[in-house]
């Protein structure tokens, strides 16, 4: 699976390389590993009462940050967004991680190429997420500005494709 990805990749790369200007390469994901295991990621879909939606609808694309990203980022705001009270933030936050559709990693360079190296995308929260190529990597851009990249891809669930990436997304604050 991982050669299947990466050659896809560099032939997409190839295609679109004009416009794009970069070799375009994924990593591949070992879904028993990393995201789809994620603890801490299972705790905030669970706080925010989003497990069930992940398991009896979709199918989803979910960019799941990975197990130290989500530490770190919570650290400092774990007591406001576990809060029962601030529950639509965390929902908030956290849905802004999904995309309606299975999107794969080639999906996602296609849409690059056909987009002169740029792909949106909006969330399950309703906001924009915006792809972009660096190198050789993904990038993915929230709508403040926030930046992270795809680490592993295509980790698959029943109704689920799963995206690793290095750091939290976040939606707008609401005012």
């Amino acid at each position: 699976m991982r050669t299947l990805i990466a050659s896809l990749a560099v032939v997409l790369g190839l295609m679109c390389a004009p416009r794009v200007q970069a070799q375009l390469q994924v990593h591949g994901a070992d879904s028993e590993k990393g995201m789809v295991g994620n603890g801490a990621w299972e705790l905030a879909l669970k706080a925010a009462d989003l497990s069930d939606i992940l398991a009896n609808s979709g199918p989803f694309t979910v960019f799941a940050p990975t197990e130290r990203a989500l530490e770190d980022y919570l650290e400092s705001r774990a007591a406001v967004l576990l809060d029962p009270d601030n529950k639509q933030k965390l929902r908030s936050l956290v849905s802004y991680h999904m995309v309606a559709g299975r999107i794969t990693a080639s999906q996602i360079l296609r849409q690059l190429c056909r987009g002169n190296g740029v792909a949106r995308f909006t969330t399950v929260q309703g906001e924009e997420l915006l792809a972009t190529i660096e190198g050789t990597d993904i990038v993915l851009t929230d709508c403040s500005g926030n930046r992270a990249r795809i680490l592993q891809a295509d980790g698959l669930g029943d109704n689920v494709v799963y995206h690793e990436i290095d750091s939290v997304i976040q939606p707008l604050p609401n005012p």
